[in-house]
């Protein structure tokens, strides 16, 4: 890790703390040349496969601004947004693979997302699953209110 201050290529770990959510782990460094003390974070990659093939990042903020969209005139708080893009995200994690399909991101989003809003649930759902008729809407709700009466 090259020193922000002096460009030293070299710097000592003086501190190790794992963040609140436990998926980074914060560091604090000190540059042995300048005695400089900077701050470094560190994440293990998860990268997502699009549908085109191109291959980027994961990002919670995507995950929560494709089911904002769903949540639009709906009591979701942007905390609730958060705490599900955090879950699916340990769950998209969980799986130990590095590179994950949209395709999977999106069955990781339908779980959450039923259990806090079933309105907002059969719209990302109707998206996602490519919804062409009634008879796709009937049978979500047929399976919602199925699980309502056990």
């Amino acid at each position: 890790m090259h020193c922000p201050f002096c460009r030293h290529s070299d710097s000592r770990v003086i501190d190790s703390r794992t963040s609140d959510d436990g998926l980074s782990i914060r560091r604090r460094r000190q540059c042995p040349e300048c005695g400089g003390r900077f701050t470094t974070s560190e994440t293990a990659s998860l990268n997502v496969i699009k549908r085109s093939g191109v291959i980027e990042p994961f990002s919670r903020e995507k995950v929560m601004s494709g089911v904002r969209k769903a949540c639009q005139g709906r009591p979701v708080t942007e905390a609730d947004l958060a705490m599900l893009a955090q879950t699916v995200e340990e769950s998209v994690r969980q799986t130990g693979a590095s590179q994950i399909d949209t395709n999977e991101i999106g069955l990781a989003i339908l779980g959450p997302l039923r259990e806090l809003d079933e309105i907002a649930y059969l719209r990302f759902a109707s998206v996602y699953q490519a919804f062409d008729s009634l008879e796709d809407f009937e049978t979500a709700i047929g399976k919602l209110r199925a699980d309502h009466a056990r």
